[in-house]
């Protein structure tokens, strides 16, 4: 699975230094499900994606949705277990740490770069 360091460039913050890539219909179903949690600087990228749930899952997490050119559409904080969150608008959702949204300031506008982890 391809792994990407993702920086947020208007506020010039790294969200996540190891974040894996769900570009197929297995991966995006399986999700971080069956993990006890996401360690500092890990994350998943649901790509394409609209919707999310925590159902089943044992930790909280930020989302970050974004459009096709990886602009920050929306946010959500701390998503806890047995949860929906949605955005129509978007074309894709980061799931990271709870907290890395409020930490690093992280705003609908905002643009993202997505990079290949070295």
């Amino acid at each position: 699975m391809t792994t990407l360091s993702i920086t947020n460039l208007t506020r010039g913050a790294q969200l996540a230094a190891r974040v894996q890539v769900a570009g197929d219909g297995r991966h995006r179903r399986k999700g971080l499900l069956g993990r006890d949690r996401l360690d500092e600087g890990e994350g998943l990228w649901i790509v394409p994606c609209e919707a999310i749930h925590t159902f089943w899952m044992r930790f909280p997490i930020d989302l970050i949705y974004l459009d096709r050119k990886h602009c920050v559409v929306k946010t959500r904080s701390n998503v806890r277990p047995w949860r929906l969150s949605a955005c129509l608008r978007a074309h894709s959702v980061l799931e990271l740490a709870a907290g890395v949204v409020r930490e690093t300031q992280t705003r609908p506008g905002d643009r993202l770069s997505l990079e290949p982890d070295k």
